[in-house]
């Protein structure tokens, strides 16, 4: 574990956040970080601006290329606009910022359905890449052997700084092609505003369900690109009230039945990015919805389940799946009980909640790649209470660049989960943890602690 510095109390905010210094003949170049501790006395509205990544400039270290781009591999803003099945995109920007798309190209079922108009300078200065906007999306639809269902405008930063009401752009292509066109915004400087590009992407779908009859035993999981594990024990848990229909963007196979996701009873919120699309469809369409959170620790998943539970005025077992899991997890604390972890941001889960979930296993966490957040307050306190000396740092500061494992050691029986945890300790054993495939509630905890054990095999026998 990281050394513990000395007391804080009465220390200005900025004198919390351990700072690398910078060159210089004998300077100390060493990451900065806080101690969960630390974070704890601070508080939700003390959190140092080191973390805010809005505040400074940021260091784009390779740990944060899997994620950073929201053009990147995983569910960006690009891939997660053509989530309606039989969709196309045509994106508007320039050269540089299209450019990674060819990428998401490799990936099977994605090869045929990425269009392009660059923009340069004059047309940045000028607008006139607005009128040909409309004008593009008809040749392009008119060009595809099969008619697409939906045409998806994916614009840039550029078009945000210029003000672009892309939404009327939108509507003048879509009385040319007589097919649905929406916007996606792919706006890198709105990740921290109130609508930030993967929250704006999912309304943009889902207002395109239309309003017609409810079905009392239809059911919609919103917030995930790709489908929810089916081992999940939720499934059988709907199954068991008279839920005969759980649909799923990921799972529809066509245009028609992600239409019919317009007559669930109620939506199952899973990702908070997706509760503005289910307040919308509240409105629009009168679908109630219940927001459940991924959680790792056993206690929080049943309370959580108790709870929806008590919402859909329905009794069920709520321990479902929890046995296998607690089991799993017991297994790998017999096999390797001085596992030594470091958690990135790169994974399906919230790492404050997963580094607290391994705490009360009894395994030691060693740091936590990560911005904290106000609303993972509570987290923070309770591994505060257990692991008080829990390091955390930001991928994104700059001085990230001085982390090296190699100072002090990499510690015995040591775990990386996530991308960017496995890119600072390359010596440890390594779980991705990032999926497309979502992982959720004691199923989710089950095959992490599998996941877990497997990796520790393969590198520690």
């Amino acid at each position: 574990m990281p050394d513990v510095r000395q007391e804080t109390g009465g220390c200005k905010t900025e004198d919390l956040f351990q700072k690398g210094t910078g060159a210089g003949c004998g300077a100390v170049h060493k990451p900065g970080g806080c101690t969960v501790e630390e974070l704890n006395r601070l508080g939700p509205e003390g959190i140092p601006e080191e973390y805010v990544t809005s505040s400074h400039l940021v260091y784009n270290s390779p740990a944060t290329l899997a994620y950073n781009s929201p053009g990147a591999e995983g569910f960006g803003v690009k891939r997660a606009g053509l989530a309606v099945p039989g969709s196309i995109m045509l994106i508007v920007s320039p050269g540089c910022c299209g450019r990674n798309t060819a990428e998401i190209t490799k990936i099977k079922g994605y090869e045929e359905r990425f269009f392009y108009l660059e923009i340069g300078e004059t047309d940045l200065v000028t607008g006139r890449h607005l009128k040909v906007i409309p004008q593009a999306v008809a040749e392009i639809v008119e060009s595809c052997r099969v008619q697409p269902s939906l045409v998806m405008i994916c614009i840039t930063c550029v078009d945000a700084l210029l003000g672009t009401d892309m939404e009327r752009v939108a509507r003048k292509a879509e009385t040319l092609v007589q097919i649905p066109v929406r916007p996606c915004y792919m706006y890198a400087l709105t990740r921290e505003g109130r609508r930030p590009p993967m929250v704006a992407v999912r309304q943009s779908l889902y207002s395109l369900l239309p309003s017609q009859k409810r079905i009392r035993s239809s059911v919609n999981l919103l917030g995930f690109f790709a489908p929810v594990d089916p081992d999940c024990e939720l499934f059988g848990m709907l199954r068991g009230i008279g839920v005969k229909t759980i649909r799923q963007i990921s799972t529809c196979e066509n245009i028609g039945e992600f239409y019919r996701m317009g007559e669930a009873n109620f939506n199952l919120v899973l990702n908070p990015e997706a509760q503005d699309a289910a307040d919308d469809l509240s409105r629009r369409l009168g679908i109630p919805s219940v927001a459940l959170t991924r959680f790792y620790g056993a206690d929080r998943i049943a309370r959580q389940y108790r709870a929806l539970s008590a919402a859909l005025g329905v009794k069920w077992s709520c321990g479902e799946g929890r046995q296998e899991a607690e089991e799993a997890l017991a297994s790998l604390k017999r096999r390797y009980p001085k596992l030594v972890f470091s958690i990135g941001e790169v994974v399906n889960a919230n790492p404050f909640e997963l580094a607290l979930a391994l705490s009360e296993t009894g395994f030691c966490v060693r740091e936590i790649f990560a911005n904290p957040a106000p609303e993972y307050a509570w987290y923070i306190g309770r591994l505060a209470e257990r692991s008080p000396q829990t390091m955390v740092y930001s991928n994104m500061e700059p001085t990230m660049i001085y982390y090296d494992i190699a100072e002090g050691g990499e510690l015995p029986y040591a775990v990386a989960v996530g991308k960017d945890a496995g890119y600072y300790h390359p010596d440890a054993a390594f779980v991705p943890w990032n999926t497309d495939e979502q992982p959720f509630g004691y199923a989710g905890l089950r095959r992490l602690a599998e996941a877990i054990l497997s990796s520790c095999e393969e590198r520690y026998g």
